[in-house]
């Protein structure tokens, strides 16, 4: 069935990956920005482009009611140089600010919109790379918890994203927990940081992540949208592993010099208590469920594969 779909960030790093896939199933699509100068590329993509601000209840409820659309997919976030500056992990609360207004106010007023436009289904943002509950073991289902990270500064941002979970849920929604991205624009800065041996290894390194290519990221989507699925869905690969693992293989595919490996105290100080958590005892997530109730085949089922496509 051909549907008029509303992708709210069509120029993320994951949206456009996401609109392609959309209107090359014959879906017609309508893409927003925040920047009127990338309304042409989202229109190379085959969407119709709109300018929108994803913080303002009005020209969001403008932007949708003129779409019309059966579906609205939230992928607005803030984590670009542009919007954020450089990643700052020791002062994650303070760089996270626009990504977590986005997920909370941005995902109130799309909520919103779509039930003054009588939208029927809705698919949102998630995450799920190492921010399991630090419980158990370390790899995790949808029916885990994520992990709050209570006293730590990744805390508001992950209160937000239980806000996305709680309020899209409630709506009855569907929420896509994304691993890390890798692909096209989407590990720039980390692979930079490799090469640079300034990405280090900490301590054992024991702490697990999960991961998955924008392009499978996007096709996970694409199947929630055409199934108006509902409820959680973990996106990641089928290789949950341990930093110890994944960061020299992301080296090596760099072309770059093993990482170094340095204690949990210095690394602390260098780069504060999360970056320590995620390396040491992140915890990981499982895609049974999405590969059961969607029918998601990836063309990545491992990083290993995927970081040797995308850097060799």
């Amino acid at each position: 069935m051909v549907m008029r779909v509303f992708v709210a960030g069509g120029t993320g790093v994951l949206g456009r990956r996401l609109v392609p896939q959309l209107v090359a199933r014959g879906h017609q699509v309508t893409a927003t920005t925040t920047s009127a100068a990338k309304l042409g590329s989202l229109e190379k993509l085959g969407a119709d482009a709109v300018v929108m601000d994803g913080l303002d209840a009005v020209s969001v409820g403008a932007a949708v009611a003129e779409a019309q659309p059966d579906a609205i997919v939230h992928q607005m976030t803030g984590i670009s140089m542009t919007h954020a500056g450089k990643p700052d992990l020791k002062h994650f609360d303070r760089w996270a600010v626009p990504t977590i207004r986005l997920r909370t106010e941005g995902t109130d007023h799309l909520l919103a919109a779509a039930e003054a436009a009588g939208v029927s289904h809705f698919v949102a943002q998630g995450y799920a790379n190492w921010n399991g509950i630090r419980t158990g073991g370390w790899v995790k289902t949808e029916e885990d918890p994520l992990d709050l990270m209570t006293g730590t500064a990744a805390h508001t941002s992950m209160a937000a994203l239980r806000h996305v979970e709680d309020a899209v849920g409630k709506a009855g929604g569907a929420v896509m927990r994304y691993g890390a991205f890798y692909g096209p624009g989407a590990t720039d800065d980390q692979v930079e940081l490799v090469r640079k041996r300034q990405f280090p290894l900490v301590g054992r390194a024991t702490g697990y992540s999960s991961w998955v290519h924008l392009d499978d990221a996007a096709s996970a989507t694409v199947l929630a949208v055409e199934q108006q699925a509902q409820g959680v869905f973990n996106i990641v690969d089928d290789e949950p592993a341990p930093a110890s693992e994944w960061l020299p293989h992301l080296a090596a595919c760099a072309g770059a010099k093993p990482p170094m490996r340095i204690p949990k105290w210095p690394a602390r100080l260098l780069a504060g208590e999360v970056a320590v958590i995620m390396m040491t005892e992140g915890r990981a997530f499982s895609n049974t469920k999405a590969k059961r109730e969607l029918g998601w085949q990836l063309r990545y089922p491992s990083w290993r594969q995927g970081f040797e496509a995308e850097l060799t």
